[in-house]
């Protein structure tokens, strides 16, 4: 299975990366996206990937909008050029926290999706109580190879991000009987070949989970949990939903069948 968006950069796995890294592949998650949230992230993120032998993305995310510049988007164009940088993001809208001005958080994300496009590269994005604004920017800047990372919304957003031919991630949020319970029936409207999961690591740890991870830490292991429970949802085997979404991952993020990205092999000599 892969995990598409885990923040393996977080403080949080400072102490024991080998470590959790090893218990997912044990758990049969690999290879895993690192997701780049700063210039500084992102950077992280591709040394991550590059010593594990795993991929990332690069961006900036809406809460850290307001110190980005021109500099950074260079900077993250640089960290972009990488072959194992699979996707920029993750970027987008975040009209819940506020953590950024509007206009700010709007400005870069066009230069981040206008940077994707540049370069054939998809988008991991994020949106948190900003729609209908996000997938207004989407439509205009013809977005065509994107995720909606996390997706928790409701049904005209979903039908929305379809619309516009997003993909979208699926994490532990729809095992919370509290918030997640809609995504029970909203997972079914998800075309299958457009379904993709993720663990939004070391965050929402799935509710259901026993025991709970100490200090309610997620990692890329409980992957297969998520799975299971959007199979249930779904009526169909865990293991077909397994290998859809990873089939699904390997095609937006242009990694083979093998774990490796097309963009990362090196040509043979002669």
């Amino acid at each position: 299975m892969i995990d598409v968006g885990a923040n393996l950069t977080h403080a949080a796995f400072r102490a024991d990366l080998d470590k959790v890294i090893a218990h997912a592949r044990d758990a049969g998650v690999a290879p895993i996206v690192v997701t780049g949230t700063t210039g500084e992230e992102s950077r992280s993120a591709l040394e991550i990937a590059s010593r594990f032998d795993l991929y990332a993305t690069a961006g900036v995310h809406p809460h850290h909008a307001r110190d980005c510049s021109p500099a950074t988007i260079s900077e993250i164009r640089g960290i972009a050029s990488h072959p194992r940088v699979v996707a920029i993001g993750e970027c987008g809208l975040d009209f819940n926290r506020n953590y950024s001005p509007h206009s700010d958080q709007e400005k870069w994300f066009v230069a981040q999706l206008e940077l994707g496009i540049e370069l054939g590269k998809p988008l991991f994005l994020h949106s948190r109580d900003a729609h209908p604004r996000f997938a207004e920017i989407l439509e205009h800047h013809k977005v065509k190879k994107a995720i909606a990372h996390c997706f928790t919304g409701g049904k005209e957003e979903l039908r929305a991000y379809l619309d516009l031919g997003l993909y979208i991630g699926i994490t532990g949020w729809i095992c919370d009987e509290r918030r997640g319970r809609h995504l029970l029936e909203l997972v079914r409207e998800i075309p299958r070949e457009r379904l993709l999961l993720e663990t939004d690591s070391p965050y929402l740890t799935p509710r259901d989970l026993k025991p709970q991870p100490r200090a309610r830490r997620n990692e890329p292991a409980f992957l297969p949990h998520i799975a299971q429970t959007v199979a249930r949802a779904l009526g169909r085997p865990v293991a077909e939903v397994a290998a859809e979404t990873s089939r699904n991952a390997r095609t937006l993020f242009a990694i083979d069948e093998s774990g490796s990205s097309s963009s990362a092999k090196r040509p043979t000599a002669a």
